[in-house]
């Protein structure tokens, strides 16, 4: 069936026009003949004037674990290891008030699953002997909003192999392997919440993720997609622990797999090189003020010859690499990996920057993929830990000015999954009533939708029909309205996946 999209508006224009769908393809972009509403197999839309742009991208969440979000105990209005105690005490109370209490305290029942704490300006330390208090034997594990960082109990630390250990606040690789334990919620109930938050996505005007969720994510999405959740595309990414079995299947970037309606495509492989700034653990060239010993200037997660002799396998494979990096040397080390391997890929993150490196990326061709509700949640921090360094950190104006290649996401459960929530922080540098940080380094309205576009802020004939709906000019609207956009619909393949028209 045809579908014609009557009186629409495109971005930073108030001329109207009509657009013509073709087999999921735009074929036609101005004045149609009403008689084409008459047409054998057409179905018309009046979209009443409103502005028609391409289907927004998050080209970097975590779904499963943002699917999940809403259902852990929200410990980010803590401003200190007592006050998350405290919330923790009271949310176990609460339940063991529920009528017939026995075990409820979360997935399984069997344990207390909190997510979103931010410890780097607390005047206080998480420590595994302050939760006990709080908490008893029931089993408690907060996940901090960086990801980067788990605080245990002791009942939580002897279920998950680290009984013992003298704090409970697991960084890196320890805090990422408990946050794969407790991610497992039954298929059938997680499911259930992807396609909540798949269609929450879609009424956003998002059309596509990035998912870097941290498991095989080809059953995860084929099993999805064969129950019927095709309100989004996805490309998937792999891991080194994932990378064995991608090769020996085939699996390369780019490929789209059978079965899935065209939605589920390979994704690149993932490399995580350095830690988060909030858990001071971002690799740089500088120490972070007040931290001494081996990890002053960060965690190196992987050493530079290991990341570049496993980005070469992958990139040999047809896997393109996509490697995490925050810190300015963790940045910088990638790079040099990049250049050795001669490969095409994207940097995750990219948020502090030596002039050089920013050069390099463009040089390289070197994709900085960048989430800018993060330079909004992390400026306190950073200018504590970042001092004299922060016109470095999340330059966007300069990447694009270089001539890079950027994408915008979310990280979520970082940040929600709302890509006008990024598309407004990378063009105001702030929420709220705050001054903007780094006011020089914000970019254009058009820059911000195409970097959450694949490359496009507006649409033209012969595109895939991935569009959103707007009910505010994009180009023209504040800050404050970017980040509100009122969404009408937004369509898939010239299928709608929400509308409100």
């Amino acid at each position: 069936m045809s579908l014609v999209l009557r009186n629409g508006r495109l971005p930073g224009s108030d001329d109207l026009v009509d657009v013509r769908i073709d087999g999921g393809r735009i074929t036609s972009i101005g004045y149609l003949p009403p008689a084409d509403d008459h047409a054998p197999a057409t179905r018309t839309v009046d979209l009443a004037e409103r502005w028609i742009i391409p289907g927004l991208w998050d080209n970097h969440v975590h779904f499963s674990q943002w699917a999940q979000t809403s259902r852990r105990l929200d410990v980010s209005a803590a401003t200190s290891a007592h006050a998350a105690a405290q919330l923790v005490a009271e949310r176990l109370a609460a339940l063991a008030a529920l009528p017939g209490a026995g075990d409820h305290t979360g997935p399984g029942h069997d344990r207390l699953v909190g997510f979103g704490f931010r410890d780097g300006l607390w005047p206080d330390a998480p420590s595994r002997t302050l939760l006990d208090a709080a908490t008893g034997a029931v089993p408690v594990v907060l996940v901090s909003g960086d990801l980067h960082s788990c605080w245990l109990n002791s009942a939580a630390l002897a279920v998950y192999g680290f009984a013992g250990h003298q704090t409970g606040l697991l960084r890196e690789d320890d805090a990422f392997a408990v946050e794969r334990a407790i991610d497992n919620v039954p298929d059938a109930d997680l499911d259930a919440w992807a396609h909540e938050a798949a269609r929450a996505a879609a009424a956003r005007g998002v059309v596509g993720i990035v998912d870097l969720e941290m498991t095989w994510n080809l059953d995860v999405w084929t099993r999805r997609m064969a129950a019927g959740q095709n309100s989004l595309r996805v490309d998937f990414g792999l891991y080194t622990h994932h990378l064995d079995d991608a090769v020996a299947q085939g699996l390369t970037s780019g490929q789209t797999i059978d079965g899935t309606g065209g939605l589920l495509t390979v994704g690149p492989y993932k490399v995580i090189t350095d830690g988060s700034l909030n858990t001071r653990t971002a690799y740089c060239f500088d120490a972070y003020p007040g931290v001494t010993g081996e990890h002053a200037h960060g965690m190196l997660t992987v050493p530079a010859d290991e990341l570049e002799a496993q980005m070469r396998r992958a990139w040999a494979a047809g896997i393109r690499p996509a490697v995490h990096a925050i810190g300015d040397q963790a940045n910088s080390l990638a790079l040099d990996a990049f250049e050795a391997v001669g490969c095409a890929g994207s940097i995750e993150h990219a948020q502090l920057l030596t002039a050089a490196d920013v050069a390099r990326f463009a040089r390289l061709g070197v994709t900085a993929s960048v989430q800018p509700e993060h330079a909004l949640d992390d400026r306190d921090v950073a200018d504590r830990y970042w001092a004299g360094r922060t016109e470095r950190a999340f330059r966007l104006a300069d990447l694009l000015a270089a001539g890079v290649h950027l994408a915008l996401g979310s990280d979520a459960p970082v940040a929600p999954l709302d890509p006008w929530l990024a598309i407004s922080a990378a063009v105001g540098r702030s929420r709220g009533d705050r001054a903007a940080w780094h006011p020089d380094q914000a970019i254009s309205r058009q820059a911000a939708l195409a970097a959450s576009a694949r490359g496009r802020h507006t649409i033209s004939a012969g595109q895939v029909a991935d569009l959103a709906i707007c009910e505010i000019d994009p180009f023209v609207a504040s800050v404050a309205d970017l980040r509100r956009m009122p969404v009408a619909a937004t369509l898939l393949g010239g299928r709608f996946t929400h509308s409100a028209l």
